[in-house]
């Protein structure tokens, strides 16, 4: 093992007032809707929103005057950025981001306001390694690396340690598994603390590099997903082994259960998640049997979220939860037709969200027109008592889900 439980707690003494000790929740709503004890580590709490400030403040500590001079490089999709970027510039460090060209406007904008110069590049991490290793060669910077570093790891895994500290008759800990910084230095002092607690790993099923490695099976990754953040095509050559020999398992979530997580996060728990840091919910939503009944420990690793994506995913799961309902209405082109309409959805106690009157369709005749109506309702029982309402008024109604739209 390249790291020891010992190592971690060394960490954490040198942490300490650099970062925050980030609470430990427990969340009622969301153990109750998933039936087990969810107690869930605030990470997005945490300096620049992410566990990562932890891993990049340790292995800053390790820079000789002439590296602290020349400057430090790291690549990242955000939140390894952000902190690198942080601490650089509480150290008077220059630093240099290289980041995923499609990495989400708010974190390269942090990533800048914090003083470091932002180069965009590739489409995940693993195709920025040739643009950092040229910058390297011809600058004279030392990389951070966002997860395949000794010191990286151990400065993690004080989260981990926090969590025992906090909550320590959990079962088991629920962690998201980029490249394996967090859970390997997380297993590592959780199994010397706790030799029977369960280390259960979570990656996407677009990008299952850590699981395929462990399985000896052909690592095969690629895709868009909301977890950016674990969006990894390759284990670490420190981590891996660590990794294999703590973990005792790791599971794969898809997009649908992420943007469930994501929202459950903001509606149950009033906490701000990012796709990678709602892996863990994501993870107890779709394998309810691995974790019935048992103390869960879970991290949410990061909150660095669009706003206008964070958006998009509540209104979508208000969609699919029958909270809010598109209706197409059929009306003969005279007045008094909206008011009817909107009298008949206020009589059953539903909100009109937004009204289209659409003349201008191909398929409309001339003295017809088309409603659409987005209106919030208070479930899928709501919506048929409103459809049901404006049918007996006389109009034709369809749910434009229903038509395939």
């Amino acid at each position: 093992m390249s790291i020891s439980g010992q190592d971690v707690r060394n960490a954490a003494a040198l942490l300490e007032g650099h970062v925050v000790r980030t609470p430990m929740v427990i969340s009622p709503l969301l153990s109750q809707q998933l039936g087990c004890h969810i107690h869930v580590k605030l990470e997005c709490l945490q300096y620049t929103s992410s566990f990562k400030a932890r891993g990049a403040f340790v292995a800053m500590q390790d820079l000789s005057v002439e590296q602290r001079k020349a400057g430090v490089i790291a690549m990242s999709a955000g939140n390894h950025a952000q902190a690198v970027a942080y601490h650089a510039g509480q150290m008077g460090i220059p630093a240099v981001i290289v980041m995923p060209a499609q990495t989400p406007f708010a974190k390269v904008a942090r990533t800048r306001a914090y003083g470091a110069q932002v180069v965009l590049e590739g489409r995940n991490l693993n195709d920025c390694e040739n643009k950092v290793e040229a910058l390297i060669n011809s600058r004279g910077l030392t990389l951070i690396h966002p997860y395949d570093n000794d010191q990286v790891m151990v400065g993690q895994g004080t989260v981990g340690l926090e969590m025992l500290i906090d909550q320590p008759d959990l079962d088991v800990l629920v962690v998201p598994i980029g490249g394996g910084g967090l859970i390997g230095g997380i297993a590592t002092i959780a199994k010397e603390m706790r030799p029977d607690i369960r280390i259960v790993g979570v990656q996407t099923e677009a990008y299952p590099s850590m699981q395929a490695a462990m399985s000896g099976t052909e690592i095969v990754c690629g895709g868009e997903t909301l977890a950016e953040g674990i969006a990894v095509k390759k284990p670490g050559r420190v981590t891996l082994p660590v990794v294999q020999k703590l973990v005792d398992e790791i599971v794969l979530v898809n997009e649908h259960q992420l943007e469930w997580a994501v929202s459950a996060l903001v509606e149950q728990q009033r906490v701000i998640a990012e796709g990678a840091g709602a892996a863990g919910i994501a993870a107890i939503y779709a394998y309810p049997e691995l974790f019935e009944g048992l103390k869960v420990g879970v991290v949410i690793c990061g909150g660095n979220i669009d706003p206008r994506l964070l958006s998009s995913i509540l209104n979508r799961n208000m969609a699919i939860d029958g909270r809010i309902a598109r209706l197409r209405i059929d009306i003969s082109d005279e007045p008094g037709m909206l008011a009817a309409i909107t009298d008949s959805i206020g009589r059953c106690g539903g909100n009109i969200i937004e009204i289209y009157h659409q003349r201008l369709f191909f398929d409309v005749p001339a003295k017809l027109a088309k409603i659409d109506a987005v209106v919030e309702t208070r479930g899928p029982e709501h919506i048929d008592e409103i459809i049901a309402d404006l049918r007996k008024t006389k109009f034709t109604v369809r749910r434009m889900e229903e038509m395939g739209d």
